[in-house]
C-alpha cells in the first residue's frame, strides 16, 4: 500500500477513522511522507506525516514504469533520479517549482511551505463510499 521514491519520499494509502454525528466513517486516503536531504529544505516548513508501521512499503517499480513509456528500466531509473536531484537543487536555491505527479497530485512550495496536494480524482479513486469525508481530511 506504499511506494518509496528514493530521495523524495513515500506515497501511501492510509485508513483513518472519523467520528461523525451519528456514525463512524473509515476512509482510505493518500498521504505523502517527505524524505529529502534536509540541507535542501533549509527554512522550508513541511507537514510531518507518519505512515503507520503495518503498511508495507515497496520500492518504485522501474520495470513497470518502463513498460508504460517503452524506455529501458535503467533509463527510467536515471530519469527519476536526475529529476529528483534537479528538484532538490532548485529548492536549495530558493526556486520553488511545482512537481506534478500524473493522476496523483502536485508537490509545491508556497510561502516557504512545501506540501503535497492530491488531486480530487486520486482521492475519489481510493475512497468510493465516503468520498467527501476523505476529501475533507486530505
Amino acid at each position: 500500500q506504499a511506494v518509496i521514491v528514493p530521495g523524495l519520499g513515500t506515497f501511501a494509502v492510509v485508513h483513518e477513522q472519523v467520528s461523525g454525528i451519528e456514525e463512524v466513517y473509515v476512509v482510505r486516503r493518500p498521504v505523502f511522507q517527505l524524505d529529502m536531504d534536509m540541507s535542501c529544505l533549509r527554512e522550508l516548513v513541511f507537514p510531518i506525516v507518519m505512515i503507520p508501521g503495518d503498511i508495507e512499503i515497496m520500492p518504485l517499480d522501474y520495470w513497470w514504469l518502463s513498460q508504460t513509456n517503452s524506455l529501458p528500466p535503467d533509463m527510467v531509473r536515471g530519469c527519476v533520479e536526475e529529476t529528483i536531484l534537479l528538484y532538490s537543487f532548485q529548492l536549495r536555491d530558493r526556486q520553488c517549482p511545482a512537481f506534478a505527479f500524473e493522476n496523483i497530485g502536485i508537490l509545491s512550495c508556497q510561502d516557504n511551505v512545501l506540501c503535497m496536494q492530491f488531486h480530487c480524482s486520486c482521492i475519489a479513486g481510493l475512497e468510493s463510499q465516503n468520498t467527501w469525508v476523505a476529501l475533507l481530511l486530505t
